[in-house]
């Protein structure tokens, strides 16, 4: 299963690619803010290699996750998108618009490796 990880904080960043390789998961790109998130995501589809899920985070410089999620749905509404933010205000949107999660900042290590694993097994059975 791969993974792309869009958040400001690069300490994030490298302990979430370390958690997610240590779980078996491919982390195949990252972007610190929405606009390098979309220009990241364009190429990723052009190069067929679409991440099955997105980590988004929601305050973040330049254009908010919400913002950003709403653009790649545009163009892939299938695209699973799971919200991880300290801001609480924006769950109620972040699932309105198509995310399928929502977990708020900080978070314990379990819960966004629960909410992945849920998704991997959505995506199995879907294929059988």
């Amino acid at each position: 299963m791969t993974v792309f990880i869009v958040d400001d904080e690069p300490i994030l960043h490298e302990l979430l690619k370390e958690i997610f390789e240590l779980n078996g998961y491919e982390v195949v790109a990252d972007a610190y803010d929405g606009e390098e998130a979309m220009r990241v995501y364009r190429t990723l589809v052009l190069s067929y290699k679409k991440p099955d899920v997105i980590i988004m985070d929601h305050r973040m410089p330049k254009k908010d996750g919400v913002e950003t999620a709403v653009e790649i749905l545009e163009i892939n509404g299938s695209t699973k998108i799971i919200f991880a933010s300290a801001d609480e205000t924006a769950r109620e949107r972040a699932l309105e618009i198509g995310a399928v999660g929502f977990i708020k900042k900080p978070f314990e290590i379990s819960e966004i490796l629960n909410a992945i694993g849920k998704l991997k097994k959505e995506i199995k059975n879907l294929t059988k």
